[in-house]
């Protein structure tokens, strides 16, 4: 099935940019956002190529403000894909206490800047050809099922967007509107691309984005991948803090980079 009208946040790279091009098609509009302008545009141009109507704009989604203005005058949205979002590298000699902030800042409180004015959108309008008003698309992370002592504010903040998105979930589709929290596991990023250990079942930011519209047209709640990696996180995020600490310490820190 195709949306026909998509908003994405975080679209200038990554993960972001490959739903863009996913969903771009003929009769889709996409509203895109990042900060960084020229890559954005980039973006853009490729998805008009493949013929969507595209409307960037340059935004930051800490920005609660511009953000409601900017999803409340979208027009109708039958997709909201809340993308965007930061690393603060690894190990305990990196994350001050303004990375942390920041982390939380973005992926958390652009999180919530992004699903709760796209909520309030989506209950206003009529409902779709699939019997929804509306769908809304968290990026999480599977580093939300494990409390990783070399990337604290990155999993914590994953972790509270992946619980309050399947927890809000119960209540909003009571009118309509759905929501899916997407925990994917190691995609190739700017993000990871300063990741100086090994990767588990490394994948392209292209499959991340099937596997996520995959399982939003499922109408799954979790939408969990690579499976085996989720079953990793699952088997070490049950130990003891103290052992899951020792173990998760072993690889060696990243600097801090980057933004999703």
């Amino acid at each position: 099935m195709r949306y026909a009208n998509v908003l994405i946040t975080g679209a200038s790279s990554g993960i972001g940019t490959a739903l863009a091009l996913e969903c771009a098609a003929p009769g889709v509009v996409l509203h895109l956002s990042a900060r960084r302008v020229e890559r954005l545009e980039e973006v853009a141009a490729a998805c008009r190529a493949k013929g969507a109507e595209v409307r960037p704009v340059a935004l930051d989604v800490r920005d609660a403000e511009a953000m409601a203005a900017w999803i409340l005058g979208a027009g109708r949205l039958d997709l909201v894909i809340a993308n965007a979002g930061v690393g603060a590298g690894t190990g305990d000699s990196w994350e001050s206490a303004a990375d942390a902030r920041a982390v939380f800042d973005t992926n958390l409180g652009g999180v919530l800047n992004t699903a709760l004015p796209a909520i309030e959108a989506m209950a206003a309008q009529a409902p779709g050809a699939d019997g929804l008003r509306g769908r809304i698309a968290v990026i999480a992370s599977i580093a939300a099922f494990v409390a990783a002592p070399s990337t604290p504010a990155y999993s914590a903040s994953k972790s509270a967007a992946q619980r309050w998105t399947e927890a809000r979930d119960a209540t909003e589709r009571k009118r309509g509107i759905r929501l899916h929290a997407v925990c994917p596991g190691f995609v190739r990023t700017p993000m990871t691309s300063v990741n100086d250990f090994p990767m588990p079942f490394l994948m392209e930011p292209e499959e991340a984005a099937r596997r996520t519209l995959d399982g939003i047209q499922a109408g799954r709640l979790r939408i969990v991948y690579p499976r085996r990696l989720y079953a990793m996180a699952r088997v070490v995020g049950a130990l003891p803090p103290s052992w899951r600490n020792r173990l998760l310490m072993i690889p060696p820190p990243k600097p801090p980079a980057s933004k999703g």
